[in-house]
């Protein structure tokens, strides 16, 4: 077993960072939809993002892939992991709150574990991954509200959308370690990218009508956030503390973006949440917790020298 790496003060510093930068995302994305639909809005963001990566990658002078096989790969990791979560959540933050999509995305790292399981031979499951696994499903349920699994409506749909955008990001996961492994990350997220716009620019002109910049301040503001700053800026920072700090350490950013969405949801949408959603997130958050590994291993070591020092 690879021993989970440290977390050094910069590490920390811009992990939480990439977190507040996620987790204000949810905002800038709610505010757009009051002035465009969630297709354009997915266009502006891939569109835009790509744009910039495309730029880093120029500068960087990094090599391009001309391998059919690598574009194929690309092609589809825009769709998985770009059009449609992208797609799906926007959707469903016209129906539920920022908070609420944020903890339901949370669940994209149980998911991850979960297929990962299933498709790829290195990633078999153990006991500790499978209750970690089952916990935090149990806090989606508890999240989403039991009794609406039974009472169906448009709010229903909206968290359920928000739901299988996370499976797509999981499945993305496996789709990435088969086609576009051992490139460059930022080659890789700038193809992403490309594949992503290459459908939902011309989709969003055909079902929105013509894509334009004539919009209200606040609009182009949210868009500018979210495409430039949450997608190419947030993906380029997520590559840097993934070298840092390893992926194990890196699962702990979703336990930091919920709480800057609750809080910047609330402050300036006035949202509330049911408080079925706080006791979903903390099951949830225990699920990944145990996912991790930290608490156990200091339990067991605990167990071991009885006599350390509680300080």
């Amino acid at each position: 077993m690879i021993p989970q790496k440290t977390l050094s003060g910069r590490a920390w510093a811009e992990l939480l960072l990439l977190g507040l930068i996620w987790g204000a995302s949810f905002l800038s994305i709610r505010i757009a939809l009051d002035e465009i639909s969630p297709l354009t809005s997915i266009a502006h963001r891939t569109f835009w993002a790509m744009c910039v990566l495309w730029i880093v990658v120029a500068a960087m002078r990094l090599p391009l892939p001309r391998a059919p096989r690598v574009w194929i790969g690309f092609l589809g990791m825009g769709i998985l992991n770009n059009a449609i979560p992208f797609g799906l959540m926007a959707w469903g933050q016209l129906h539920i709150e920022t908070g609420l999509t944020s903890i339901l995305n949370a669940a994209t790292a149980i998911f991850g574990v979960a297929v990962a399981a299933i498709f790829l031979a290195d990633e078999r499951f153990t006991m500790r991954k499978g209750f970690g696994v089952c916990l935090g499903f149990f806090g989606v349920a508890v999240a989403i509200g039991l009794e609406n699994f039974q009472n169906f409506d448009v709010r229903s749909l909206a968290q359920l959308a928000v739901i299988a955008g996370t499976v797509s990001y999981a499945f993305a996961g496996v789709w990435a370690r088969t086609f576009l492994g051992g490139l460059p990350p930022q080659v890789a997220a700038a193809g992403m990218l490309t594949g992503s716009s290459l459908i939902t620019v011309p989709l969003a002109w055909i079902v929105d009508g013509p894509i334009t910049l004539s919009l209200q301040t606040d609009t182009l503001l949210s868009i500018g956030y979210f495409s430039i700053v949450a997608t190419a800026g947030a993906y380029l920072l997520y590559y840097r503390v993934l070298a840092m700090a390893g992926a194990g350490n890196l699962m702990l950013v979703t336990l930091v973006i919920p709480p800057v969405a609750i809080v910047l949801g609330a402050a300036v949408r006035n949202e509330t949440l049911n408080p079925n959603a706080f006791v979903g997130f903390a099951l949830l958050a225990l699920g990944l917790a145990i996912l991790d590994g930290r608490i156990l291993t200091l339990l067991r070591r605990r167990h071991v020298d009885p006599q350390t020092p509680q300080g």
